[in-house]
Order: C-alpha cells, then structure tokens, then sequence
C-alpha cells in the first residue's frame, strides 16, 4: 500500500497547500486552512463490477461536420415552474446542483417532484431516516410507487443500489453528507465533495442518467465546498426567499442547457410548494384605499413579465445624517436616482431620509423599475397618491432623460391583461400593439413624469 498522503486545503475556497499557514492567499481569508488525508488506493470506475470495464467507450475526435446533431430529449416534470427554469425539462446525463438556506425546502421540492414524475426516481438521502422522510412525504397529496427512497452515505453502496434498481433519475440530498472510500477525510470535506462528485458525473454521462445534487450553503450564502463544485456540474439552481414569507423564488445561476434569466415562484404551503402561476397577483398588494408612495413597476425575468409593487417613504431625518435603504433593490442606484431627481427635477431630498421597499420579498435587477422607484418616492414626498391602476416601466438617465425597455410589448399585455389603464413608457419605445385598449403614456423627461402624476 502506497504512502498516505495529506494535503492542506482552504475551507473557504478551495485552494490547496503544500502546508499549514495562517492566511489564505487566494481568498485572504484567516485560519481557514485546514489538513485532510487522501487515500492511496487506486480507483474504481464508479461501477463496482468488472464488466464496466470491458464496456467502456474509448473516446475518438470527429470532425464538428461529422458529429450529427439531434434534439434533446428531456424528461418533463409535472412542475411547470422547474421545466421553465430548467430550459423545458430536465436533461439526461446532466448533472444539477440545488442550493439554499437551511429549511428553505430544497428537500420538500426535490421530494415532491420525485412523487410526481412518471419516471423510475431513486431518492438518496443522508440527513434523514426513511420514516422521517415519509412522514414529510404523507404531507403531500400526490403519491406515487415509482420513487425510491434510500439512506446512505458511501457512495459505493448507492452505485450498487444504482445498478440494482436501474432509476432513471437519481436525487442526492445532499453532497455535503456524501463519502468516498477513495479518500480518507471526514464527509463534507473539500476533497470529499470532489471526489464524490467526480464519480457522480461519470456515471451520470456513461449512463445518461439525469443526477440533481442538494447543495449547503455557507454563511456568505455561497454554496459549501469548492467553487470547482459549481463549474463540473451542468445547472447551478438556487432556492431562495424569507423563512418569514409564504414565497420562494428559483433562480438559474448556470445553465448550459438553458437561460439563467428564467424565474420560478412558489408558494409553501401545509401540503407542499404549490406553483405560482401568475406571480403579478401576489406581488401586488390589495389596498380598500389609495395610499402615497406606491408604485407599480413592469419588470422581465427571462421571458416571464411581473408586475411588482415599489413602496418609498420620505421623512425628515432625526439624526441628522439622512439615511438611505433598499429591501431588494439595488442601493447604488438608488442614490444615483436621488442624485438625478435633486439636479433635474429640484427636489430637495439630500435632509431627508428614503426607505426604498419592493414587495413580495424578490430581489430586481431590472431597469425597467427606475421609473416606478422615481414616482413611489416622489409620491411619499409630496404625500400625494398615484393612481392604483397606473404602472410604469422605464430607465432614467443621468440627465435625467426617460430611456426606452426591451421587450415593451410584452410589458404593455401583462398590464393591459391585470386591468391597469395607464403605462408609462419612453418615447423613444417601438410600440407595435395595435388595438390595445391600455392608454400608453409616452415620456420624454423625468419632468414629464412630475406634470403628470402631481400637476
């Protein structure tokens, strides 16, 4: 047998060391460094028969004119939601990787998209017994006999239940809780989770078995392990929201079957997740009375328009130093859209404090919203209410110019189908609507908005 070896690893990111040292010098991080044993044993395909090697493709370059290209088949899933972040479906032989904040319902999804699928699943789990499993299980109405529930660790016991069962999807839940008997160190170690995941990809792409990875996350919100983690695998997905909310939100970070601007919304429930299919509805607020400093705002996630509610509050600042926040809402750009309003518009808000809010605990990117921020805080200063059926959806400049949007049509139905009655676009947009009995609202400076909304 050959001599142990060891090797140091950083904990916060991955980068290896000959040996120990206070700092790592590739994230800067302190007392992060950490030693873990490497086993010696020569490695097994990830089959534990000896056939797999006599089976094994050996690989040839073609020309790219030589390879034929066919459609990908994907299994589809009951979850409309998934499909769509996913790209339509999930894709055989791919690796995806699912991370979240601890009691999200990372498990809760994968175990009720295993429950609906028509395919053979195999559920691997290593935090939780096969009676804790069935007693969330029971929870949720649909059941079927095609999953598989399995608890173990060794990932040389789950390739032998693998080769047993034949599923055609396997679930780990999670890889954090994984081990090789390649390697020596601890489950949950950085040369663990590579080496299982290793192992996981190879046999997803000898076999075109489709694997989805549950993912820990550190502190940071970052997935645990190394960042090496997140470039093997094919989809990056992560589950995200407040534990306070009834709402979690699925995100696409990578996906090279697919776009990652695609957004899922579901809403946790006694029974389950229960998709959302039209998120405009609870991302706007019911009001019996019109209210300053709201605003509605059309966004595009992917191809999916939203409407979202944006809420300002203006006031005095007590301390003397004006404060400024945003709850899911770029900070940055807030001050430059005060800036904006304090030079172009004159609106002293420098002495007062602005709380910026969008609801429905989703975070957005998109600057289609500067429009809508603009009104909510004008609305709150001037403590006059906008019209609950108006929205709006444009950039602002620097110069305080209304920039047009992509995809403004698209904006324009998602409003005219939830009943509003006013948009406010730029001008410098290409409306091809015909026929739309929304009245469309074209401006060309921020102080077209102000004669508008307040006279």
């Amino acid at each position: 047998m050959a001599k142990t070896k060891t090797i140091f690893f950083c904990q916060n990111c991955g980068a290896q060391y000959a040996k120990w040292q206070g700092q790592c010098t590739s994230c800067k991080e302190w007392n992060t460094i950490a030693e873990e044993v490497i086993e010696k044993a020569a490695k097994n395909d990830w089959k534990s028969t000896s056939e797999s090697s006599k089976n094994k493709r050996v690989a040839k370059p073609l020309k790219i004119t030589e390879i034929r290209s066919s459609e990908e088949k994907r299994y589809i899933t009951d979850d409309s939601e998934l499909n769509r972040v996913l790209g339509g479906g999930i894709v055989p032989g791919s690796l995806t990787l699912l991370g979240g904040e601890p009691g999200i319902g990372k498990s809760t999804l994968l175990l009720q998209i295993s429950l609906k699928l028509p395919y053979k699943t195999l559920y691997v789990s290593g935090e939780e017994s096969q009676q804790q499993i069935k007693m969330r299980a029971e929870r949720i109405p649909t059941q079927t006999d095609n999953c598989l529930i399995l608890t173990e660790t060794k990932t040389q016991n789950i390739f032998r239940q693998i080769e047993a069962t034949n599923p055609d999807i396997v679930i780990i839940d999670s890889i954090q809780t994984l081990h090789s008997d390649y390697i020596e160190s601890s489950a949950g170690s950085i040369s663990q989770i590579k080496e299982c995941t290793t192992e996981l990809i190879k046999f997803a792409k000898e076999t075109d078995t489709p694997v989805i990875l549950i993912g820990h996350i550190t502190k940071d919100g970052h997935i645990a392990g190394p960042k090496i983690l997140e470039h093997m695998v094919d989809t990056v997905l992560q589950f995200e929201g407040d534990r306070n909310h009834v709402y979690r939100i699925l995100r696409a970070l990578k996906n090279r079957f697919g776009s990652t601007a695609e957004l899922g919304i579901y809403e946790m429930l006694n029974n389950g997740l229960r998709e959302v299919n039209n998120p405009s509805e609870i991302l706007i607020s019911k009001k019996e009375e019109e209210l300053s400093g709201n605003a509605i705002a059309t966004t595009i996630e992917g191809m999916r328009p939203l409407l979202i509610e944006t809420q300002a509050l203006v006031s005095t600042a007590v301390y003397g130093t004006p404060q400024r926040s945003a709850t899911g809402y770029n900070l940055k750009r807030l001050h430059m859209l005060l800036a904006v309003l304090e030079k172009r518009a004159g609106f002293r808000l420098g002495a007062k404090d602005v709380f910026l809010n969008i609801t429905g605990g989703i975070s957005v990117d998109d600057p289609a919203i500067d429009l809508a921020v603009v009104a909510a805080i004008l609305s709150s200063n001037e403590d006059i209410p906008i019209p609950k059926d108006y929205c709006f959806a444009a950039e602002v400049g620097l110069s305080g110019e209304i920039r047009p949007v992509t995809k403004a049509d698209q904006r324009v139905q998602e409003a005219e189908k939830l009943g509003f009655s006013t948009i406010f676009l730029s001008k410098y947009n290409k409306i091809t609507l015909k026929n739309a009995t929304i009245q469309i609202q074209l401006i060309a400076k921020i102080e077209d908005v102000v004669e508008h909304l307040f006279g």
